[in-house]
């Protein structure tokens, strides 16, 4: 092979016609698309091999922590089916701060998964996605499901979605969580998780009727103080933070299995109650009092009149208690001389 002139023209620059150049230039062009890759993925796992892992949901949603509107009947308080989702960067089932995509709408007003597997299936076609799994649901607010996890290097990074059953559109879930960390597959996860509003329906309450949000608002947490309305379920303005509605456990297997089951619900070996956390205060709501009622009574003594005002929250776990209903006052009935 003859060797390469020491200066080049533009146009030999651009397509080289040694052949080590061409190499050169292909290797440095493969770097690049590699870094991409990279850089797109955030960072790469480089742990050997898939691993296994139990996911445990738990829900915490009672009349003590919660006690503010819980639903008791038509339906009561339940959980529905979890959706979990292993992918890499490349993908998000759900983000904060941003609109939900149809699958999240259609799942978090209806409990529909039909949207949100068509989305998990396109993305794994871009190699975005490694597999779906599903739990199933929690007929009450307390109570727990399960499934087992495979992940493999390449979509380390776990989202998953439960929706509250009954509400407008609101949801618990955990965005993009790796579990690959350091070049190794972490032992233990424990998350608590708080109640989202998929910003499509503007239900203040577990019961609102269907009322699409027009447009669309972006995904966003509730919290004891946001939305700030008493009408909201989850308005409690005496806390500076809502206990966890839910938590998730993911537990790593020292074995990973040969056959994943999609859709399990397993009772775990030396399964406890779900935790109890404080019982939450809950004071008491008026309504604003009553026009005064007509004066009436005898000239000589003077009249009374009345007002009212009706329980609009009655108190629970030692909140506040309801102040007096009903109010009177000495008046002067009509055709009567003034005595005062």
């Amino acid at each position: 092979m003859s060797p390469c002139p020491p200066q080049m023209t533009p146009s030999e620059l651009l397509l080289p016609s040694c052949p080590w150049q061409l190499l050169v230039l292909l290797l440095k062009l493969w770097l690049s698309c590699v870094g991409a890759v990279g850089a797109a993925n955030g960072t790469l796992c480089t742990a050997r091999g898939p691993a296994s892992y139990i996911l445990v949901f738990t829900g915490h949603w009672s009349p003590e922590t919660f006690p503010k509107q819980y639903p008791l009947f038509r339906p009561p308080a339940q959980w529905s089916k979890l959706i979990a989702v292993t992918h890499n960067a490349q993908f998000q089932l759900w983000q904060e701060g941003a609109p939900a995509s149809p699958g999240v709408r259609s799942f978090a007003e209806d409990g529909v998964t039909v949207e949100l597997v068509k989305e998990a299936r396109e993305a794994r076609r871009r190699r975005a996605v490694g597999s779906m799994y599903r739990t199933a649901g929690i007929l009450m607010g307390v109570g727990h499901s399960s499934t087992e996890l495979l992940l493999q290097p390449k979509t380390s990074q776990l989202s998953l979605m439960a929706k509250v059953i009954p509400s407008p559109d609101w949801f618990v879930g955990v965005d993009s969580l790796d579990l690959c960390e350091q070049g190794d597959w972490r032992k233990e996860v424990t998350l608590e998780l708080r109640p989202f509003d998929a910003g499509t329906d503007s239900g203040f309450t577990f019961s609102s009727p269907n009322f699409p949000t027009n447009p669309p608002e972006n995904i966003t947490q509730i919290t004891s103080q946001n939305p700030n309305h008493p009408a909201n379920s989850f308005f409690y303005p005496r806390l500076s933070e809502l206990p966890p509605l839910a938590t998730v456990k993911l537990t790593r297997q020292g074995r990973t299995p040969t056959r994943q089951n999609p859709l399990s619900n397993h009772i775990l070996p030396h399964a406890t109650l779900p935790k109890r956390f404080s019982e939450t205060p809950l004071d008491c709501e008026v309504s604003l009092w009553s026009s005064w009622g007509l004066c009436a009574g005898p000239c000589a003594k003077g009249g009374m009149r009345h007002r009212t005002r009706y329980i609009l929250l009655r108190p629970a776990n030692s909140g506040t208690p309801c102040p007096e209903l009903e109010e009177r006052a000495e008046c002067t009935p009509p055709k009567c001389a003034a005595t005062r």
